[in-house]
C-alpha cells in the first residue's frame, strides 16, 4: 500500500488551539495512519478537534483527544477547584519516624475539598501525588494517583505442609524453583502459558482501553515487576494463640509482593489524564485530581481499578502455584492483602472511598502481611478496626533512603555481606533495596500496637528480586 505523508502546509485550513496540539496531530496521522489518505487524515482531525470525548479510550487518537481534553478544562471557569486555606485534621502514627516533606505532602491532600478524613502509617515517606503510607477518605470521588500507578499492589503467604527446618534443608531446591518459575523487571513475562480464569474477565471487553491492554496482561500474568517487588522462601513462627486455625509452631513458607504489571500502570496513567482534564486544580495539585463516581469516566476508572486489583491477585495466584507444584509442596493457609487500592466502606453512618496509599488494611479481625526487609522479618497481623487509622496499618519498613541515595552509599559487596551474615541466598537484587536503605522494621511495628495484634513472624531465607 501506498504511504501519504501529511504536511504542515497542507494542515493549513484546521484551526488548532495550539502550535503544540497541530504538531502532536501530525506526527500521530504520520506515525499511526501512514497508508491513509491524506483527506482522511484530515477528516479525522476536524473530528477529534470538535468532539475528543469521543476518543478518550481510542487505541492511537486517545493522546491528542487528552491534550484537547485537558485545553479545554484549562479555559472552562466553572471547571476550577481551589484548595481549602488550611489542610483538614489528619492523625500521623509514628511521627517522629516520618520525614517533614511526607507530612507537608499530606496537608496538601488534606486541603482539597472531597477530602474528608485522612491518616499517615508510622512507615510514611514522600511519595508521587499522597505520600506512600497515606489513607485518605473522601465522598463519591476517586483520586486515580491517590490509589498510585501500581493499582492492586499487594502481599500474599502461602504457609505449606512442611515443618520451617525444610527451608535451611533445601536452599538449592528453593533457588532453583525460585529461578525457574517467577520473572522480574518492566518487560517480559514467563516462558511458559499461563492459565487463569481473570483472562477470560468480562470487564477486559467493556472499554477500547482494557480491551488493548488484554494482550500485554495475559503475558505478563504470573509476573512481577522492579523495585521492592520479590519472592521469597522463609520460615513462619506462628503464636500459639492466632485466629489462622494452625497449631503454633515453624512452617516453612512462601511470599510475594508485586502488583498489577503493565495493565495497572496503564490503567492509573489514562484515568489521571482524564481526571487533570476534567478537574482544574492549582498546578501544584494537579495529579490530585479526582473523578467523581456518578460520572461516566468515574465508573469506567473504578471498573478499570478494580479489574487490575483482581490481575494482581491472579498474579500471585500463579506465583505461588508455579514454585509449589515445582517443588511438590502444598499450602495449608494463605494470608493476603492489597496495599494500593480504593474501596468503598462505611465509617460511622457514611459511605466513603478510602484510598489506601501504601497502607495494609486492618479492620477488626482482618488479617494482613506487613514485610520488612529481604534481612529482616515480615510480620502476619491481625486488624483492631482502628477508627482513628482509617481502619489501616503500615505497608511495611519505609523507606528511609531513595533508590539514588541507597546506589550511592552501598556497595554490592557490603550487601552480600550483610546477605551471609545472615544466612540469606539473593537472587537477582541490588543495592536500591539493601535493609539500609529502610527504616527499622521493629520501630514500625512498636508505633501501631493499637491498629494491629502481631499473630506470627516471616523470616526470609531465600530471596528472588529484579536485579536493578
Amino acid at each position: 500500500m501506498d504511504k501519504h505523508k501529511l504536511t504542515l502546509q497542507e494542515m493549513r485550513g484546521i484551526e488548532f488551539p495550539s502550535d503544540v496540539i497541530r504538531s502532536l496531530a501530525l506526527n500521530i496521522m504520520n506515525r499511526h495512519f501512514k497508508h491513509t489518505p491524506n483527506e482522511e487524515k484530515i477528516n479525522t482531525i476536524n473530528t477529534v478537534l470538535t468532539h475528543p470525548e469521543h476518543y478518550h479510550d481510542h487505541e492511537t487518537l486517545s493522546v491528542l483527544a487528552l491534550k484537547l481534553m485537558s485545553k479545554t478544562a484549562l479555559e472552562v471557569a466553572h471547571d476550577f477547584f481551589d484548595l481549602a486555606d488550611e489542610p483538614k485534621h489528619f492523625e500521623v502514627f509514628g511521627n517522629k519516624h516520618i520525614e517533614s516533606n511526607a507530612i507537608k505532602q499530606m496537608e496538601m491532600v488534606m486541603r482539597l475539598p472531597v477530602v474528608m478524613k485522612g491518616a499517615l502509617m508510622p512507615d510514611a515517606h514522600q511519595g508521587y501525588g499522597i505520600p506512600i503510607g497515606g489513607v485518605v477518605a473522601t465522598e463519591n470521588a476517586v483520586i486515580p494517583y491517590g490509589v498510585g500507578m501500581d493499582i492492586g499492589c499487594r502481599m500474599a503467604l502461602s504457609i505449606l505442609d512442611l515443618p520451617g527446618s525444610y527451608v535451611d534443608r533445601n536452599v538449592y531446591a528453593a533457588r532453583k524453583a525460585l529461578h525457574d518459575n517467577t520473572h522480574f523487571g518492566n518487560d517480559g513475562g514467563l516462558e511458559f502459558r499461563q492459565d487463569h480464569a481473570i483472562l477470560d474477565h468480562p470487564h477486559f471487553q467493556s472499554t477500547e482501553l482494557l480491551r488493548r491492554l488484554h494482550g500485554k496482561a495475559a503475558r505478563q500474568l504470573g509476573s512481577s515487576g522492579s523495585g521492592n517487588h520479590f519472592v521469597e522462601f522463609g520460615v513462619v513462627m506462628l503464636h500459639e494463640e492466632n485466629t489462622l486455625q494452625l497449631p503454633g509452631g515453624a512452617y516453612a513458607a512462601l511470599l510475594s509482593h508485586s502488583g498489577s504489571r503493565s495493565l495497572g500502570a496503564n490503567i492509573a496513567q489514562h484515568y489521571t489524564n482524564v481526571a487533570i482534564a476534567k478537574c482544574r486544580l492549582p498546578r501544584e495539585a494537579r495529579h490530585l485530581a479526582w473523578l467523581t463516581l456518578d460520572s461516566d469516566e468515574g465508573q469506567a476508572y473504578w471498573l478499570a481499578m478494580n479489574l487490575a486489583g483482581e490481575y494482581a491477585k491472579a498474579c500471585h495466584d500463579r506465583i505461588h502455584h508455579n514454585v509449589c507444584r515445582a517443588l511438590g509442596v502444598k499450602t495449608v493457609a494463605t494470608v493476603e492483602n492489597h496495599h494500593n487500592f480504593a474501596w468503598k466502606e462505611t465509617h460511622g453512618n457514611t459511605e466513603y472511598v478510602v484510598h489506601r496509599k501504601g497502607a495494609t488494611p486492618a479492620g477488626e479481625g482482618v488479617h494482613g502481611i506487613i514485610p520488612g526487609s529481604m534481612t529482616t522479618p515480615g510480620y502476619i497481623v491481625r486488624g483492631l478496626g482502628n477508627a482513628l487509622s482509617i481502619q489501616s496499618a503500615a505497608h511495611g519498613a519505609g523507606r528511609k533512603m531513595s533508590r539514588q541515595k541507597a546506589k550511592d552509599s552501598i556497595t554490592m559487596s557490603s550487601l552480600k555481606k550483610m546477605l551471609q551474615a545472615e544466612k540469606v541466598t539473593l537472587i537477582g537484587g541490588s543495592p536500591e533495596e539493601a535493609p539500609g536503605a529502610y527504616k527499622d522494621i521493629e520501630v514500625i511495628m512498636k508505633s501501631q500496637g493499637t491498629l494491629i495484634e502481631v499473630e506470627g513472624k516471616f523470616h526470609p531465607r531465600v530471596v528472588r528480586m529484579a536485579k536493578d
